[in-house]
């Protein structure tokens, strides 16, 4: 099965592009769900976060509190190294469990830190869906609330948008509207559809 690694920055529009692929009958694994599901209340990973980093990362309701911790890790490299030496074996671990279930010509993997985590010999090619800082800064600002300089040290804290570049195979442009997204999306699967029935001729 060809495995197709999509990542961007944060913002760029990954979520979406994935849900294209997925209408296509194309199976993803999307690391940061396996990573909330790691951290829920219990689970091996949360109880090694709290020893790392304390019990004042979670909620009164015993949760992960993720923007309390997100702000320590961003103004801290030294944390945000600790805590991906927690997050990020278990997380390819649990990425590799799924995949080994799987039956399609090709799957997308959805890791948005691919360049960071040096996660290229995990997959076949790389797909980077790529946009203008400025319409990811919008984009957070109404997605998620937050304040334009805590997006900008996250935007900072994560590869550059020329090194992304530089390792794509493909790349997937969301700067305009959603018919114009899923028409780029129809014609990667046709590529890949094609590229998986090569690789598998005898």
């Amino acid at each position: 099965m060809l495995r197709i690694g999509l990542t961007g920055g944060i913002g760029s529009g990954k979520t979406t592009v994935a849900r294209l692929f997925r209408e296509h009958g194309i199976p993803t694994v999307d690391t940061d769900r396996i990573a909330r599901r790691l951290v829920r209340p219990g689970q091996p990973t949360l109880e090694a976060l709290i020893a790392e980093f304390g019990p004042g990362i979670l909620t009164p309701a015993g949760t992960l509190d993720r923007a309390r911790l997100r702000a320590q890790v961003f103004t801290d490299p030294e944390k945000k190294a600790r805590l991906e030496a927690i997050l990020h074996p278990a997380i390819f671990a649990e990425m590799e469990r799924r995949l080994a279930h799987l039956r399609a010509p090709y799957c997308l993997i959805a890791i948005p830190l691919l360049v960071e985590t040096g996660a290229h010999h995990r997959v076949d090619r790389v797909l980077v869906v790529d946009c203008p800082e400025s319409l990811q800064i919008a984009r957070l600002r109404h997605r998620d609330g937050l304040d334009e300089e805590l997006i900008r040290r996250i935007i900072a804290s994560q590869a550059t948008r020329e090194e992304r570049l530089a390792i794509a195979d493909e790349i997937i442009t969301n700067d305009r509207d959603l018919t114009n997204l899923a028409r780029q999306v129809a014609e990667l699967h046709r590529f890949y559809r094609r590229l998986s029935a090569e690789r598998n001729d005898p």
